[in-house]
C-alpha cells in the first residue's frame, strides 16, 4: 500500500468519528453527474440520423391530424391522469425519444452504470435464444449506453426487450411458435416490437397501439427506421378495434403504461381484449412502493385502483408473476427491477 493510500486511510478513520470522509475529485465528478442526470430528462448526444429533426417535430402535419383524431374519440380512453399535455412537453423531446425520460428511465430510476453492467451480465447469463446477439444497441436517438466487453453495448431499452422475451418464452414457448401475433399496448416509441421482430425470426406480427397521439406519431417513425415494418407496424387508436377484427392476436402485452392509466382507461383495454378473445396477457407494472407486486391504476387525483378485480371480471386469470431477475442479489441491484405478470383468458379457444 502506498503511502498516499495509508494516509488516506488513517485520516478517513479519524474523519468517520464526524461522519466524513476523503473522497477522489474523479470519484466525486461522478457522483455529481449521475446525480444530476437523475434529476431530469436527459439524453446521450449522440447525432440525429439524416432527416430525424425534420420528421420529428412538435408542428408537424401528421401530429396534428393524430391528436385531431385521438381528441375526437372521447370517453375514458382519452382521460389522461400522467401523460397530460404538460408532461410531454417538459419530458418529451421528439428528436431524443430514447433518452432517459417519460418513455424510458434510465439514470432517473436510481441506477447507475453498476446496476446496468450487473444487470447486463444476468442478461448474457439467461440468454439461450441468443437476442443479444441479434438485437444490437446503436444508441441512437438519446439513448444511454454501456460497454460490457466481448463488443456488448447495452440500454435499459435492450435488456428490459431481452428480459421480457424471455418471460415470454418460459411460459409460452413464444420462439417455437412460428406466426404468433402480439399487440403492443401503450408501446411508447415501437421499443419491444422492434427487439420482437428482430430477435424472434418465427414471430408473424406485432401490432402497436398507444392512447398518446405522440407515441403513435413517433413509432410510425422509429419502426419505419429500424426497417422492421413487414413485421411490426404502428395501428392508430381509432382503428385498433377493425384491425383486430381483420388480424386476431394471440399475446397482449402492457409494459409500465396501465400504471399510468386510470382504470376506465384500463378497462377499455381490458373490453377489447375480451371481445377480440386475446388469450393471453402479459402486464410490467411500474415497480412503485411495491416492487411490482402490485397491479394499480392512477387516477388523475393520484389514488391508486387495483386492476386485478377488472382482469378477473373479464374473464382473465393469472398464470404467473415472476421478478424480472430470477436471481434475488441481481433482483435487489439490477436495473429497475419490477415483476412480470402473466394471465389468460379463461375459456379460450385452445
Amino acid at each position: 500500500m502506498s503511502f498516499r493510500n495509508r494516509f488516506a486511510g488513517a485520516l478517513n478513520a479519524v474523519l468517520g468519528r464526524f461522519d466524513t470522509a476523503l473522497v477522489r475529485k474523479s470519484r466525486m465528478d461522478e457522483f455529481l453527474r449521475a446525480s444530476e442526470l437523475a434529476a431530469r430528462p436527459s439524453h446521450a448526444t449522440a447525432p440525429l440520423p439524416d432527416g430525424a429533426a425534420d420528421y420529428l417535430r412538435r408542428d408537424h402535419p401528421r401530429l396534428a391530424e393524430l391528436r385531431e383524431r385521438y381528441r375526437a374519440l372521447g370517453g375514458a380512453i382519452v382521460e389522461r391522469s400522467t401523460w397530460s399535455d404538460e408532461l410531454l412537453r417538459s419530458e418529451v423531446d421528439l428528436g431524443w425519444f430514447r433518452g432517459d425520460n417519460a418513455y424510458v428511465w434510465q439514470f432517473r430510476d436510481r441506477n447507475s452504470e453498476v446496476n446496468f453492467l450487473l444487470a447486463a451480465y444476468y442478461a448474457r447469463s439467461i440468454d439461450r435464444l441468443g437476442l443479444l446477439d441479434r438485437c444490437t444497441e446503436d444508441g441512437l436517438f438519446g439513448a444511454y449506453t454501456f460497454e460490457v466487453g466481448e463488443g456488448l453495448r447495452v440500454s435499459r431499452d435492450l435488456l428490459d426487450s431481452v428480459l421480457e422475451i424471455h418471460f415470454l418464452e418460459r411460459h409460452l414457448g413464444l420462439s417455437q411458435r412460428a406466426g404468433v401475433r402480439v399487440l403492443d399496448i401503450g408501446a411508447g416509441y415501437g421499443r419491444l416490437a422492434h427487439r420482437l421482430a428482430t430477435g424472434l425470426p418465427a414471430l408473424g406480427a406485432c401490432l402497436c397501439v398507444d392512447a398518446v397521439a405522440e407515441s403513435t406519431f413517433v413509432s410510425e417513425y422509429y419502426l419505419r427506421f429500424r426497417g422492421v415494418g413487414d413485421r411490426a407496424r404502428v395501428v392508430p387508436l381509432d382503428e385498433i378495434d377493425a384491425a383486430l377484427e381483420r388480424e386476431p392476436v394471440d399475446l397482449a402485452v402492457n409494459v409500465h403504461s396501465w400504471s399510468e392509466c386510470t382504470l376506465g382507461a384500463v378497462e377499455w383495454w381490458l373490453d377489447l381484449l375480451a371481445r377480440h378473445r386475446v388469450r393471453h396477457l402479459m402486464i410490467v407494472p411500474n415497480s412503485e412502493d411495491h416492487g411490482g407486486t402490485r397491479l394499480t391504476s392512477i387516477e388523475p387525483d393520484r389514488s391508486h385502483r387495483d386492476v386485478l378485480p377488472a382482469l378477473g371480471a373479464r374473464g382473465y386469470r393469472q398464470l404467473a408473476c415472476e421478478p424480472k431477475y430470477l436471481d434475488p442479489a441481481v433482483q435487489r441491484h439490477g436495473v429497475s427491477p419490477t415483476r412480470h405478470w402473466l394471465f389468460e383468458l379463461g375459456g379460450a379457444d385452445r
